[in-house]
């Protein structure tokens, strides 16, 4: 397949002046960023890789997190998880109180943010040192030490998550966070904050299209059976309100995150990172949404 030229056909055609969407600014930190930037870049299963513009560039991750804390709550709680949280799509905003409250503290998925909450609250009392082993876990994933928190944003974070501290002040009513509810938020926030490239997420992500493994020593980072749970609930409720829409124009899974972020799978074939920072009203990127559509409409390469 001739992804170089299949980029260079997207890049034409999603018309890269275009100014659809708007940068985060609810998080004031990530209002600082260039709003043109653009990204793409896509691992295969041969080891090759390909990319275009901005894919070196570091950026916010946020959400695409929730996917990496995920699968380390799974290789330490395993089916532990799911008593604490449910597997189904929210059909409401990543930051929704009102489900949270019906259903009694019980998080729909862990994308959103209520059940990321919770995956850190476990995290936050099953490891010694939770943000410097979480860290270690992302770098593992890529084969990269170049990852780091990006501390500002994750200030930035703590001092407008107001929403964030009202859902876990409910989860822990709810005997759903059983740790300091300030510690859990102060992993969150950090989590959040991670900066990665395109490059970067492309090589973690082939974990989930490599059945858990690491693609080129081979190392198991989590089992088969949680890299095709993790793959089924990046489809179902991995973007979000907007999880049916992406599963029907892109057809693959994955994660977005409000830095501009997007990561998917073609399990067994390839992993593929974008990013471009303009959201559209539900939180994903416009230009990302509409790269990974063309992508897979061009190669003919989707689950479905």
């Amino acid at each position: 397949m001739d992804y170089n030229s299949i980029f260079e056909e997207i890049k034409r055609e999603i018309n890269l002046d275009v100014k659809h969407g708007k940068v985060a600014d609810y998080i004031p930190e990530l209002a600082h960023v260039d709003p043109n930037k653009f990204g793409i870049s896509l691992k295969c299963m041969d080891g090759q890789s390909f990319s275009m513009g901005d894919a070196d560039e570091k950026f916010s991750a946020q959400s695409i997190t929730k996917v990496f804390s995920l699968a380390l709550a799974m290789n330490h709680f395993g089916q532990k998880v799911w008593s604490r949280m449910d597997v189904e799509p929210s059909g409401t905003s990543f930051n929704s109180l009102v489900l949270l409250e019906y259903e009694q503290g019980i998080p729909r998925n862990p994308f959103i943010n209520s059940g990321a909450l919770v995956i850190a609250d476990m995290l936050v009392e099953k490891l010694e040192d939770p943000k410097g082993e979480f860290l270690e876990f992302v770098r593992n994933m890529t084969g990269s030490r170049d990852i780091d928190y990006n501390y500002k944003v994750a200030n930035s974070e703590r001092d407008h998550g107001f929403r964030n501290r009202a859902m876990a002040n409910m989860l822990k009513s709810f005997g759903n966070i059983k740790g300091d509810v300030e510690d859990v938020l102060d992993f969150y926030f950090h989590q959040c904050s991670i900066e990665m490239s395109c490059k970067q997420l492309a090589d973690a992500f082939m974990v989930f299209s490599n059945k858990g493994s690491m693609l080129g020593t081979k190392e198991k980072i989590i089992t088969k059976q949680q890299s095709q749970r993790i793959n089924a609930l990046m489809l179902t409720c991995g973007f979000y309100d907007e999880a049916g829409e992406f599963a029907f124009r892109v057809g693959l899974p994955g994660k977005s995150g409000v830095g501009g972020g997007i990561a998917a799978v073609y399990p067994s074939e390839y992993s593929v990172a974008v990013w471009s920072p303009r959201l559209n009203k539900l939180g994903n990127s416009v230009l990302g949404m509409k790269t990974l559509e063309l992508l897979t409409t061009k190669t003919g390469m989707g689950i479905f």
